[in-house]
């Protein structure tokens, strides 16, 4: 099933030249150039993703929305990253969703189309809705009437190892004979104020409390990692942080439910629904 779940009503091509801007500091601010624009006008771009491991710094092709407003810093935000590599001699390309917003937009569309795998024909549901000494992006009422909380999780990067840059070269063989669709989707991984540092202390805050919050039989909780790329054969919780990876195993183990939905995008701003049932490895 390929459903068409969310799309921008138009969308720019674009390559970033910069992060942060030679103007504004943030590292959440990008020169960009329009590359579809005749003029190749330079601009500033909202980069939500900060630069997502290297898929929205310079030097980087991307796809930017506008931004309405005549008081913005930013003309336009930065919503998916263009992924190119040449295997076997032939060129590969994919569109991944690195603005973690659209996972929650994406989500939504998939509950309301019930293509959550165990969330079918759902009573109701709310948004950013607060438990605990936390807000999650999802809680309603199941088909058998019992309460569940959903979080999401974006997840825009893959690769064929699960390893650090520094091992990565052990891997060379295995990486060049791997398909280009043949990788690992995993979560999290970013900077890292101190070696051996949780990645996202936030999302590690979100698994123990839905931990916290599962009641068998009279309340859900259930993580759901959004993989915005079509070119992943199976995910997995990060190698690279081994505590966010144990918590999550012992979330699942003690009732927290673990979702995976996969998207394809295409260069015209569509997304696609692929599956629900991707492996998961925890």
């Amino acid at each position: 099933m390929c459903a068409l779940v969310y799309n921008f009503n138009f969308i720019h091509q674009a390559s970033i030249i910069k992060r942060p801007s030679k103007t504004s500091k943030t590292p959440y601010v990008a020169d960009i150039i329009l590359n579809n624009d005749e003029t190749n006008t330079e601009t500033m771009g909202h980069c939500p993703a900060l630069g997502c491991c290297g898929h929205a710094d310079a030097g980087c092709n991307v796809l930017v929305s506008t931004l309405d407003g005549d008081k913005k810093v930013c003309s336009h935000r930065v919503e998916l990253a263009i992924f190119t590599e040449t295997k076997h001699d032939k060129d590969y390309s994919v569109i991944i969703g690195i603005n973690p917003k659209l996972a929650e937009n994406i989500a939504e569309s998939c509950l309301k189309a019930d293509l959550v795998k165990n969330l079918i024909n759902i009573k109701s549901y709310k948004r950013e809705v607060k438990f605990k000494n936390s807000r999650f992006d999802f809680a309603g009422i199941d088909s058998d009437g019992v309460p569940f909380i959903m979080e999401i999780k974006n997840v825009p990067l893959a690769d064929y190892v699960d390893v650090s840059k520094k091992d990565r070269k052990n891997y060379t063989e295995l990486i060049n004979n791997a398909d280009f669709n043949d990788k690992i989707a995993y979560f999290p991984d970013g900077y890292r104020k101190n070696k051996g540092a949780v990645v996202s202390p936030r999302a590690l805050k979100h698994i123990q409390e839905l931990q916290e919050l599962v009641e068998p039989g009279k309340q859900r909780a259930i993580l759901c990692f959004v993989i915005q790329r079509d070119d992943a054969s199976s995910f997995q919780t990060s190698n690279l942080d081994p505590t966010y990876k144990a918590a999550v195993k012992e979330a699942y183990e003690n009732g927290v439910e673990i979702n995976v939905l996969q998207l394809k995008w295409t260069m015209n701003g569509e997304c696609y629904f692929i599956r629900n049932d991707l492996p998961i490895n925890l």
